[in-house]
């Protein structure tokens, strides 16, 4: 008796593990053998890529913000997934892991004619501290510090009679990862001068910051936000792109470091450039503002990062797909 009572556990045993065994094939029948046929994973990562493609967004010319630079899409991949699912064999549809490519624009800024920029993108989280420097040095030291260790990069664009008597803080400037943005050389009012005389402010300085940094300027802001049509074809013409701000600190004015906080953050978003100037109000504020704009879901970038059409995927990461 006690024979077949163990006969009958030990069959069952087998009987159980031959299940497990049996049912673990049909899973993994039914999910990747199914669907080995290249047709067949195509339609799966087809259908997921028309619902999760995003097109790229095409540059163009605002009545109000005038140029506004276009934005990179973000699509599947299909052949690098289809490759990828050969090698890994997902165990189900939900384990595919999907490779992304960015999309460029048809067009490009340079395609739509000489006109200002006053903002990036509004689809794209990134904005831009624009930090005019035309007088002192007192303050750009600790500016410098503040940047360096929040981990942000900024355009500086100099003076040219300022970066001739500071070519040191200008070279430090670039050596920490900043981009030179050129501001004019004596800052004067560009749409009261011939076009003789714009053109030589803004050569004067770009030489000097070619000779002082070893690089050239891919942006020209023009003193004190004037200009007109002329500056802008000159500038052009120059590879300079004219650029003004989104969002103006006033820190100018000597407000205190709260109000700059709050006008800011009130109004910064997507795409924006912010402006300020080496002053106390600014050092004082920076710190907060920084945090304040991260926490926004915001990253800071150059003026040349922000105006690119490339994507922030640290930000925008396809996974919340």
């Amino acid at each position: 008796m006690k024979g077949i009572q163990f006969l009958i556990i030990i069959s069952l045993f087998f009987l159980l593990i031959f299940g497990i065994v049996n049912s673990r094939s049909i899973v993994e029948y039914t999910t990747f053998e199914v669907f080995d046929s290249v047709s067949q994973w195509e339609k799966i990562v087809d259908d997921y890529a028309n619902e999760h493609n995003i097109a790229p967004i095409e540059p163009k010319v605002d009545r109000i913000w005038k140029l506004i630079p276009g934005y990179n899409g973000l699509i599947v991949d299909k052949k690098a997934t289809l490759t990828l699912i050969k090698e890994q064999k997902p165990i189900s549809i939900d384990d595919i892991k999907y490779v992304w490519k960015e999309v460029e624009p048809k067009k490009k800024l340079e395609d739509l004619g000489a006109y200002p920029i006053y903002r990036g993108n509004p689809a794209k989280p990134m904005v831009s501290f624009m930090i005019n420097v035309a007088w002192g040095t007192e303050y750009l030291d600790q500016i410098l510090e503040i940047l360096k260790n929040e981990n942000v990069k900024a355009t500086f664009f100099v003076d040219g009679s300022w970066l001739k008597k500071n070519s040191d803080l200008a070279q430090r400037i670039v050596v920490e990862g900043h981009e030179i943005g050129n501001h004019a050389y004596s800052h004067p009012r560009l749409s009261r001068l011939t076009r003789d005389r714009i053109r030589q402010e803004i050569v004067r300085t770009e030489e000097l910051i070619r000779s002082i940094t070893n690089q050239s300027s891919a942006f020209f802001a023009p003193p004190a936000g004037d200009y007109d049509q002329r500056v802008v074809e000159i500038a052009n013409n120059m590879n300079l792109k004219t650029v003004l701000w989104t969002v103006d600190t006033i820190d100018w004015q000597k407000p205190s470091p709260q109000t700059i906080i709050n006008r800011i953050i009130k109004k910064v978003d997507n795409g924006n450039l912010i402006l300020m100037h080496p002053t106390k109000p600014t050092v004082d504020a920076l710190p907060t503002l920084i945090k304040e704009i991260k926490k926004k879901g915001l990253k800071i970038g150059t003026v040349k990062k922000t105006l690119s059409t490339k994507r922030v995927l640290d930000i925008e990461s396809p996974v919340k797909f």
